[in-house]
């Protein structure tokens, strides 16, 4: 679960390497981001000469938490790291190509694009 002052990885090629989230935007009091949830965050690291700079504010998706998370058919799915990808105020992805597997997860909560885009879907 991914929580205030929570670093990830950056999963998609725009540029970020990592970033620190800062607030999770969820209908619930609970500060917590699962699977597909979005949150804002700021970026730690960045390439140089890329649209995304060190410092921006960006709306990010998780798309793998090293917390399990257990699906209906009773598996348990769990990944290494935390990682996230950036989106667009509409919800589409900022980069045009996504690193690694992401969770299936994202399909109930409408991310197809991320989906489409990935190289694997666990």
């Amino acid at each position: 679960m991914i929580q205030p002052q929570s670093c990830l990885n950056v999963a998609d090629n725009t540029g970020a390497r990592q970033l620190m989230c800062i607030r999770v935007l969820n209908k619930s009091h609970k500060q917590k981001a699962r699977l597909g949830d979005v949150f804002l965050g700021v970026v730690k690291e960045a390439l140089p000469n890329m649209a995304i700079k060190k410092s921006d504010i960006v709306r990010a998706v998780v798309v793998r938490t090293s917390k399990g998370v257990r699906r209906s058919n009773g598996l348990t799915i769990r990944f290494n790291e935390n990682a996230a990808v950036l989106i667009n105020h509409e919800g589409l992805p900022k980069g045009t190509r996504i690193f690694g597997p992401v969770a299936r997860e994202l399909r109930e909560k409408n991310f197809l694009k991320i989906l489409s885009l990935a190289s694997e879907v666990v």
